[in-house]
């Protein structure tokens, strides 16, 4: 397995990854509401955003980002 060539820059732009982080931070919160279980927040609110997200990333994955795209190679 290899980097793709400017990894720092899709680290930075790529929304599918800020997507997916947003995801993993969603599931993790379900986690938590789960173990204290404050009242008002219904179970499941926060795995259901989270499974929004993941598709949002799955779509931010197939779609070209010209800041990406357009950037000078190294």
């Amino acid at each position: 397995m290899q980097l793709v060539e400017n990894w720092d820059l899709v680290l930075k732009k790529a929304w599918s990854l800020k997507f997916t982080a947003a995801a993993a931070i969603f599931g993790g919160l379900e986690v938590v509401v789960g173990q204290i279980q404050p009242a008002g927040i219904p179970n499941g609110i926060f795995a259901g955003v989270a499974m929004a997200v993941s598709i949002g990333a799955f779509a931010a994955r197939l779609l070209a980002q010209q800041e990406i795209h357009d950037a000078p190679a190294k």
